[in-house]
């Protein structure tokens, strides 16, 4: 099933999601020297072996490595207001170093593991999963039955809304959400498509994409704060495991000083972090992001943490953004408007919608500075930790349920 790339699959270094680059920025500069590794998995059964895919990624990764930022690109980061300007100033001289990834096959599964200094390597991670995701989708039929397909379903997508604006509208508190899909896409020219479109038909609603490269070039809202590989390196930087989420926090406001003002909640579990997440936090903090377990319990426990600690719901906002389709996300957004301020991020939903099921791909720290990381997710199935005797000794000092068998 070989087949030469015909097109390129990066086309820039600003097309990766804003969350990397502020954590770039955060880490740079408070840990420079740390090490780390982070490996590539599948979670779905691909319609074909991905280690298919090798020479085709390995080619993908050389001509990443090739690629600088242009002038304009630094300059559109350097319009942001969390941006520093010596970031900017390190990301016009960065280059991908191509000893520091690899892939290699294990029987017909496609390894990719990338090693080194953690501000280097980190950025890896959003350009694999596309390369890996375009390159899977060219060889599949492409006949245009399947375009045309996605557009239907993309259509009926923004006439659902539209149906519903009236419902969905106020001066408070409208229904708002991202396109979060760049990871799992099905290619970068339908992704472009989907947030045209998105941008020009739902202006009320479509507010904005963690695509930095789109929110540049179709002059929307770029978004994004944190992801778990931020808070998972605090548990190797010398801090009491049991305090490494305060300290992760606490380098997150010292970095940006009121602004990226929202808190991923499930690296050990949603109950752990509100333990951390005391009244300091929560008043710096501007909201939440939900990315495992019931999203209606996380809610309840997140509104209850904040009345709890004397603090109006509606000052702060619930960003939701696991496994989300526009439905889900209307549901939840009926569910508690008046409550609490809310905010949708929809990934696969809209960017790989066709007749082909999409590929569940992700790529993790799995270690740093020579010891093991890990999230304890809240969803069965997303807890990835190769050593045992660290994930147990994590969920002790957590007091997070083992998954059942």
């Amino acid at each position: 099933m070989s087949r030469r790339i015909q097109e390129p699959v990066v086309r820039s270094l600003l097309e990766n999601d804003l969350y990397k680059f502020t954590m770039w920025q955060a880490l740079l500069h408070s840990h420079p020297d740390a090490q780390a590794e982070y490996a590539f998995f599948c979670r779905n059964r691909p319609l074909y072996p991905l280690a298919e895919l090798q020479a085709d990624v390995d080619a993908e990764l050389e001509r990443l490595c090739s690629l600088t930022f242009k002038q304009d690109e630094l300059d559109y980061l350097r319009s942001l207001r969390f941006i520093k300007s010596d970031f900017v100033d390190f990301l016009s001289i960065f280059r991908f170093q191509r000893r520091f990834i690899e892939t290699r096959l294990a029987g017909d599964k496609l390894c990719v593991v990338a090693r080194g200094p953690l501000v280097h390597v980190m950025a890896f991670e959003i350009f694999v999963l596309y390369i890996v995701n375009e390159l899977y989708f060219r060889r599949l039929p492409s006949d245009p039955s399947v375009m045309a397909s996605a557009r239907d379903r993309l259509a009926a997508k923004v006439a659902w809304v539209k149906s519903r604006s009236a419902a969905l509208s106020s001066a408070t508190e409208p229904f708002i959400f991202f396109d979060f899909g760049l990871r799992r896409r099905y290619s970068g020219v339908w992704h472009e498509e989907v947030v045209r479109t998105l941008a020009k038909e739902l202006p009320e609603h479509f507010r904005g994409t963690s695509n930095v490269l789109f929110a540049k070039n179709f002059g929307l809202t770029p978004i994004g704060t944190m992801a778990h590989e931020y808070l998972q390196a605090y548990q190797a930087f010398g801090f009491r495991l049991r305090d490494f989420q305060k300290a992760a926090l606490e380098g997150w406001v010292q970095e940006y000083r009121g602004d990226l003002g929202v808190a991923l909640t499930d690296v050990v579990g949603m109950d752990a972090f509100l333990a951390d997440f005391d009244l300091y936090f929560t008043k710096l903090f501007d909201g939440l992001r939900h990315d495992s377990g019931d999203p209606v319990a996380w809610a309840e426990k997140a509104l209850a943490h904040y009345q709890r600690l004397h603090i109006d719901p509606l000052s702060k906002r619930l960003v939701f953004s696991d496994g989300l389709d526009l439905p889900r996300a209307i549901a939840l957004y009926q569910r508690f408007r008046g409550r609490v301020l809310t905010a949708y991020g929809i990934g696969t939903d809209l960017s790989n919608d066709t007749p082909h099921q999409a590929l569940n791909v992700v790529m993790k720290i799995i270690s740093c500075n020579g010891q093991p990381v890990a999230k304890l997710s809240d969803s069965p199935g997303k807890t990835l930790c190769e050593n045992q005797t660290y994930l147990a000794y994590l969920r002790q000092v957590f007091n997070h349920p083992a998954e059942a068998a």
